[in-house]
């Protein structure tokens, strides 16, 4: 990400525009999926990328010319420590001074936010001073809190049962997993993905 003097910005190239970059467009800032450059017939060559809002999440589709340059969104990362959801709210502190408090709302948070633990430390994405999206791990790993008994015979939901986590989440998990078991999720999915060895 770009560290500038104040009113400076970079330019990408149609070709510089790549996964991972972020990129302004109409002023909004958006994350690169996916990019591929390929050239048809006799024409220029075209990127031809999938963009996600970042304050939407919106997902789009977006070609790139030989003379199209983009400005790369200005956007820094910041520790966020999560603390507690009410009413809906999310409340986060800076992991350095708990006093300075402050609270994030669902949209900002995303649907992966179910999964944020208490005193969890994520990166917070910054863009025009606002925090406008959270970076939560593809993967994290949750108690299992409440899990029903696996009824002999019950293979009519292919072999799942819902189970409640930690965080209040619930997710469709295996039979074999129990109340207190350590299990792994993908928070993108919101998906179970294993169980991890207790301790």
């Amino acid at each position: 990400m770009p560290l500038l003097p104040s009113g400076a910005f970079i330019m990408l190239e149609y070709n510089e525009i790549l996964p991972k970059k972020f990129i302004l467009l109409d002023g909004a800032p958006y994350e690169v999926l996916d990019a591929h450059v390929f050239r048809k017939q006799q024409r220029k060559p075209v990127n031809q990328t999938k963009l996600r809002n970042i304050i939407t999440g919106k997902v789009t589709e977006t070609a790139f010319h030989v003379s199209d340059k983009v400005e790369e969104a200005d956007l820094s990362l910041k520790p966020a420590k999560y603390l507690y959801t009410n009413r809906g709210e999310f409340w986060f502190c800076n992991p350095s001074n708990p006093s300075d408090r402050f609270e994030l709302s669902g949209e900002v948070i995303g649907p992966a936010g179910i999964f944020l633990k208490p005193n969890t430390t994520v990166d917070a994405l910054v863009f025009d001073e606002k925090i406008i999206a959270l970076r939560i791990p593809i993967k994290v790993e949750l108690k299992v809190t409440e899990a029903p008994p696996a009824v002999r015979g019950n293979t009519a939901q292919g072999g799942t049962k819902q189970i409640v986590l930690e965080t209040g989440a619930t997710v469709q998990a295996p039979l074999f997993v129990n109340e207190g078991d350590i299990v792994r999720i993908n928070t993108e999915l919101g998906s179970y993905v294993e169980r991890v060895d207790k301790k």
